[in-house]
């Protein structure tokens, strides 16, 4: 048998005749709910340990190349993808930025327009001590707390539209990451 979910309200089982049975009882509910939970976290934390071996592989000369002549420095990726994953901390209401030095050089401008930038060292352990917070925290959060509202919306707007949640900002910010990682790979 397997579950299907369609427009978050109407819930299907099939086999593989493809026939459809009864509405699951609120454990199967909350089975799939939390399955689904698991997938997203799953994603994550597939982009952050693929980041993570890239990162490794890397070397600081190479993460200090154009990607594309030009454009972005490796470096300037690593401190991006760490500034975004620090602001995500409070966004997901799991306490205060850790490094919001990195925001104006990092989000706010674009690369090769500051002078003095954070050493290679710094970023990847700000990247580390960033993720290992970020992580903590996700490990622990209950299907119900993913659908809560993120801190950047307010009541008015999340009761308009509830897919302003925390789940969501975890499927974008990981999709964001992904997209980056493939802009690294350039560097190999």
């Amino acid at each position: 048998m397997h579950n299907l979910l369609f427009d978050g309200q109407i819930y299907c089982y099939f086999d593989r005749r493809k026939q459809i049975y009864s509405k699951p009882t609120s454990s199967q509910y909350m089975n799939n709910e939390n399955f689904i939970a698991s997938i997203v976290v799953g994603a994550w934390n597939g982009q952050i340990k693929a980041c993570n071996k890239l990162l490794a592989e890397l070397s600081d000369q190479q993460l200090m190349k154009d990607i594309v002549e030009g454009k972005n420095r490796g470096i300037y990726i690593l401190g991006h993808l760490t500034a975004v994953h620090d602001r995500m901390i409070p966004l997901l209401g799991f306490g205060d930025q850790l490094y919001p030095n990195l925001n104006p050089i990092f989000i706010q401008t674009p690369d090769k327009t500051v002078e003095t930038i954070p050493t290679l060292s710094d970023l990847r352990s700000n990247w580390d001590t960033v993720n290992e917070k970020l992580n903590s925290h996700i490990a622990n959060m209950s299907f119900e707390q993913w659908l809560e509202k993120h801190t950047a919306v307010t009541d008015e707007d999340f009761a308009k539209e509830p897919n302003r949640n925390k789940l969501s900002v975890l499927i974008s910010r990981t999709n964001h990451l992904a997209n980056h990682i493939g802009q690294l790979l350039l560097l190999k």
